[in-house]
């Protein structure tokens, strides 16, 4: 268990655990989401070469016929290559979209329902009333919003 959670005071252990939970989801959730925008980034990058070298090496030169265009661009390895690039990354951007996707409905999930059940969490009056101080934990150390559902 992280140290900001292990001291929060108004807590008991269980929901230190669900705290703990959503903060592990959270740091999944956050890496999924860069490596997914790690793929949109190097997708756009390759697809950009991509076009740039089929544009200046092969569709200028050979722009008078189609075929012509056609055969130099499969049988240019530096071409092929850049396209098998862009298309792998397009489809790794595919698949850590809904990675990121299913990652962010779990924490969500559990987020909401920590802010559901925050009565019977913090049941006691003292702890009802100081609840508040540990949200201000979750909000400042994890970037967690406990005070309400929405995002």
């Amino acid at each position: 268990m992280d140290k900001p959670i292990r001291s929060l005071e108004y807590t008991d252990d269980a929901t230190k655990q669900m705290l703990e939970n959503v903060r592990k989801r959270k740091i999944k959730f956050d890496t999924a989401k860069r490596w997914h925008y790690l793929t949109i980034y190097s997708m756009l990058l390759f697809a950009f070469l991509f076009f740039s070298y089929f544009y200046f090496m092969i569709a200028k030169q050979y722009s008078y016929s189609f075929f012509a265009m056609f055969s130099a661009s499969v049988s240019d390895a530096v071409n092929i290559g850049l396209f098998a690039i862009t298309a792998i990354l397009y489809g790794a951007m595919n698949v850590l979209r809904q990675q990121k996707d299913k990652k962010e409905k779990e924490y969500q999930e559990l987020r909401c329902e920590i802010v559901n059940r925050s009565k019977d969490l913090w049941k006691k009056e003292d702890h009802w009333k100081n609840r508040h101080l540990d949200f201000e934990v979750m909000k400042k150390t994890y970037d967690i919003n406990l005070y309400h559902e929405k995002k």
